[in-house]
């Protein structure tokens, strides 16, 4: 599967994501939260780490030429 640049962008901007939602929750984490911060900071990481496999993962839809290509 080729890569566009614009999947690899949203690749890249995808991975950012995560690693700011990372980096965000544990300096929160040092600095000492309570079970509902600690859910919702889990929930953050988990939901950056799903949209990073969504990008990932969806297929793009294919093209009116390869639709009627495959068709055939």
């Amino acid at each position: 599967m080729r890569s566009t640049p614009t999947q690899a962008i949203v690749e890249w901007l995808s991975v950012s994501f995560v690693l700011i939602c990372c980096a965000l929750a544990g300096h929160h984490a040092t600095q000492g939260m309570n079970p509902t911060q600690w859910a919702g900071a889990i929930t953050a990481v988990l939901g950056s780490l799903t949209v990073a496999v969504s990008v990932r993962v969806w297929q793009p839809e294919a093209g009116a030429e390869e639709q009627r290509a495959r068709e055939d």
